[in-house]
């Protein structure tokens, strides 16, 4: 797993890949995701490297907590409050970039 130095969401972060921004504080960056799955899909990481939300829960649950508040700003602001939050934790799950976060999806009445 990465310590960072090579991780896509940390170079996002920092600038060095493109995204289109829709929140930043100084715990977390939100952009949309390249590939949605519903009319608004957001995700959220955590500035700092973490390699999934599971070691984030143990590390420090105040930003994980931060996350969630985003995600709720995010479907208030684009939708009517309306969402659903996914983390991906694992290989077996489906996560793919080993950098915690969070997929914010929202804008249309979603399938279950």
């Amino acid at each position: 797993m990465s310590d960072g130095e090579d991780c896509l969401f940390c170079s996002i972060i920092k600038g060095d890949i493109p995204s289109t921004k829709v929140f930043e504080d100084e715990r977390v960056f939100a952009f949309e995701d390249i590939a949605p799955k519903a009319k608004v899909h957001v995700l959220i990481v955590p500035k700092k490297h973490v390699a999934s939300v599971a070691e984030l829960a143990d590390s420090d649950s105040q930003t994980l907590a931060h996350i969630v508040d985003v995600a709720k700003n995010i479907a208030q602001e684009r939708y009517n409050g309306s969402f659903r939050l996914v983390f991906n934790t694992g290989r077996d799950a489906g996560q793919t970039v080993f950098h915690a976060h969070a997929h914010v999806l929202t804008g249309e009445v979603l399938d279950e």
